[in-house]
């Protein structure tokens, strides 16, 4: 039994020192060092210079007060055949004078209408039916609205205007639409 305890002895003397040795070796604290990063920042630049630039426009003239008036200058007079020619063929406006006057709605917006001609599920469709009504000359656009592609004329203030569009078209071009409320959504 003895001979267990000397070995015994001797290995803790072994460990003793050898960790007497290794322990400053180990643990002095030089190992860690601090990380000393470089910043990747740039320097700030350098402040522009202020330049003030004076104003290189001439001052307006004074308008207070009226001008002379100039000489007058006659117009010569218009050719008979011409003045006759225009006498004939003045323009009469468009007009319905009936109750269909343009109005507003509560919210002071004015109430307009279109006339819807068709609804389409193949967009090309419908962009030939509006190319069509644009070469005839009427004023068209197409709305998506879920998976349909609708086609409008319009939009007019007054409701007679889309009646009698409405009639002329399916005069015309058996297009049957109907008449709503035009809105820009």
């Amino acid at each position: 039994m003895q001979q267990q305890i000397k070995h015994r002895l001797i290995g803790l003397a072994v460990i003793l020192v050898s960790s007497a040795i290794l322990f400053p070796l180990l643990f002095s604290g030089a190992g860690y060092q601090e990380r000393h990063l470089t910043s990747q920042i740039p320097d700030a630049p350098d402040r522009p210079e202020i330049v003030y630039i004076e104003p290189q426009s001439k001052p307006l003239p004074n308008t207070e007060q009226l001008a002379e008036p100039g000489e007058t200058t006659t117009l010569p007079e218009v050719p008979a055949v011409v003045g006759d020619a225009l006498a004939g063929a003045q323009h009469k406006p468009d007009l319905d004078l009936r109750d269909d006057q343009p109005v507003l709605d509560q919210q002071g917006v004015p109430v307009s209408w279109t006339l819807q001609l068709a609804s389409f599920k193949d967009e090309s469709n419908a962009r030939s039916l509006r190319r069509q009504l644009i070469n005839e000359g009427y004023k068209v656009f197409t709305r998506k609205q879920g998976e349909l592609v609708k086609v409008y004329v319009g939009p007019e203030m007054q409701r007679s205007r889309l009646e009698n569009l409405k009639a002329q078209l399916q005069k015309d071009m058996g297009l049957d639409g109907i008449i709503v409320r035009f809105t820009t959504q």
